[in-house]
């Protein structure tokens, strides 16, 4: 549905939320005095740096200076726009998002109604693997205990040729968005009928997997055939809700058991990923019947810095992984780890989990091999290293390849493991590669250039950064509008914070920094948010606001200005602007008159 997301429901979810909740389940946190503290997600740091208060709501870094509440943390960490990030705050509380303002946009309304469709398709699914005896028995014999099927909402396609088409395809509207969301096809016209003569159904005798969105809702499915036949795996079309380059299996799941998810395991199928699970293996996703995109591990690395990728060792396993690893390159930076782990001939993650178990498993993923060994290995696999051709032509190989990672530490250490392999210096190697001579430079300058400036600043950026710390305090202000009459924009500013919180008092500084979100002046809030004010009691907080805005008015406001004006007049150097602009100002300070007793 479109239209404006009101503002008092942003300010209710954002009481509602625990920012510490939000961010530990995506981040380990852990308590140090008043706020919780991590190694910040944002740049790659030993040493943690990224505070989270829960007084405040509100997160920073001293390391890199990002900031916000939870919704940017969304934004930021998940990269989600402003709609989706609230939708998931909601979410989390069980609440459904209005919207006022325009009328609804019928292009929103058919993804409602399509989401919906899925969602009953997925029952009906679920209903067929209750009703069949063949389909569970062909996932016992797999391994899958009851409650794994439930989990991952595993379901049956009945052999028919239009089970779905008629439970949900009464109507031409509703064979349309069958037809939409490929859960039926068209059949193909003939010479002599017209096209359009009739669907039938796309999954027929499956066990089928419901592919999720990161809010849980099914975009697609995944369907296995149970004896024999072919394609052994069928997936959903591309459709306005499912796009395979995009979507993993099993990272919806994935979110919801773990609290935080330290790596993801990139496998080939479903059922590596509802098996492993089963295991007590969360953290396993599939790509959808596609090689890895640049989209996935963009999707991946917002959640985790540690990905490793599982393969077959045979030789289409090798072909795959290296392909993946090209993918890869462009994301190979600093705090992110990519990993390869080949498995023995004849084994899948779902087969060789089932024979040696969970501790088995996960001592193979914790051995996997870093994306830089795999690289120099596999480029010198077939070339002679004992002979100068043959380092020159490793040398040669492997530039295109650096030349696809990013600047930084990361690729600094790459071309050092390179140029062991050549009897090279590394920075003799990058020098004559094209990569430059310090890579790592320009990301330190950068966090320099990010680091927060310490000190106390002005009176103005004080008594701002004390009222959005203590909101409270501005109930001791009785006229902002005083503030207003010097006419500077930051005392407008001011003036416009305290009156928001006379007319809200129970605002908190993350609903209060969330109701500047659209304006210019957002980011230097956030800013002031997160200087480290001394911890005072509430009493005390209002004195300091209080002295604080008495002090700018009195330096600021409009006698200074007067005084200003007429010390020009006596000089006779006052222009008529100003002229005006003193009456004005004496107009608006003189006291108002006594009524007569």
């Amino acid at each position: 549905m479109s239209g404006r997301i009101p503002r008092a429901f942003i300010d209710e979810i954002i009481a509602r939320t625990d920012i510490v909740e939000v961010i530990g389940s995506r981040i380990p946190l852990k308590k140090a005095g008043r706020e919780w503290k991590a190694c910040c997600p944002f740049h790659g740091e030993k040493t943690p740096s990224f505070t989270v208060s829960q007084q405040k709501q509100f997160y920073h870094c001293f390391g890199c200076g990002v900031h916000g509440t939870a919704l940017t943390f969304l934004m930021e960490h998940d990269r989600l726009p402003f709609p989706d990030a609230v939708e998931d705050l909601a979410g989390r509380i069980g609440l459904e998002v209005p919207r006022e303002g325009g009328s609804p946009d019928a292009p929103e309304r058919q993804l409602d109604d399509l989401y919906a469709l899925m969602a009953s398709a997925d029952q009906h699914f679920r209903d067929g693997l209750r009703d069949s005896d063949r389909a569970k028995d062909y996932l016992k014999n797999r391994g899958l205990v009851g409650e794994t099927a439930a989990r991952y909402h595993l379901g049956y396609a009945p052999a028919g040729w239009d089970a779905v088409l008629k439970k949900f395809g009464a109507t031409e509207a509703g064979r349309q968005a069958l037809l939409t969301t490929g859960l039926v096809i068209e059949r193909a016209a003939d010479a002599q009928r017209s096209p359009g003569t009739g669907y039938y159904d796309r999954f027929r005798d499956r066990v089928m997997f419901p592919i999720r969105d990161t809010r849980g809702r099914v975009v697609g499915f995944g369907g296995r055939v149970l004896d024999q036949g072919e394609p052994k795996y069928l997936n959903s079309p591309e459709t306005p809700l499912f796009h395979k380059g995009r979507e993993l299996y099993g990272l919806y799941e994935a979110r919801q058991e773990l609290r935080h998810i330290a790596r993801l395991m990139v496998v080939e199928g479903y059922m590596d990923v509802v098996r492993l699970a089963q295991a007590g293996i969360h953290y396993a996703v599939a790509t959808l019947g596609t090689a890895t995109t640049p989209e996935h591990l963009n999707r991946l690395f917002r959640v985790t810095g540690d990905v490793v990728f599982s393969f077959d060792g045979d030789r289409a396993g090798r072909q795959a992984a290296w392909r993946a690893l090209e993918t890869c390159l462009p994301f190979a930076k600093d705090g992110k780890q990519i990993q390869f782990l080949f498995l023995p001939d004849g084994h899948d993650p779902d087969t060789l989990v089932a024979e040696e178990g969970r501790e088995a498993f996960e001592a193979r993923v914790a051995s996997a091999m870093p994306l830089s060994e795999y690289l120099v290995q596999h480029l010198a696999a077939e070339i002679d290293l004992t002979s100068v051709d043959g380092r020159a032509r490793l040398a040669e190989t492997a530039r295109p390849l650096l030349q696809k990672v990013p600047d930084g530490v990361y690729r600094e250490l790459l071309v050092d493991r390179l140029a062991r392999e050549v009897r090279m210096s590394g920075p003799r190697l990058a020098s004559l590669l094209g990569l430059g001579g310090s890579p790592s430079t320009p990301v330190i300058e950068q966090l320099r250039r990010n680091r927060p400036r310490t000190g106390r600043g002005s009176l103005l950026s004080q008594a701002l950064a004390h009222v959005l710390q203590y909101p409270a305090a501005a109930a001791a202000v009785r006229d902002p509008e005083s503030l207003r009459l010097g006419g500077e924009p930051g005392l407008l500013v001011l003036a416009e914070v305290i009156e928001i919180l006379h007319e809200f008092p129970c605002l908190s500084t993350a609903q209060l920094i969330e109701r500047w979100r659209d304006r210019p002046e957002h980011a230097r809030l956030q800013e002031l948010t997160s200087q480290v004010l001394p911890d005072l009691p509430a009493d005390a907080a209002q004195r300091e606001f209080t002295m604080a805005v008495e002090r700018l008015v009195r330096e600021t406001g409009p006698d200074r200005r007067i005084d200003e004006l007429i010390q020009k007049a006596s000089e006779d150097t006052l222009s008529d602007i100003e002229k005006q602009e003193l009456r004005e100002l004496q107009r608006r300070t003189q006291p108002p008159p006594q009524s007569p007793r």
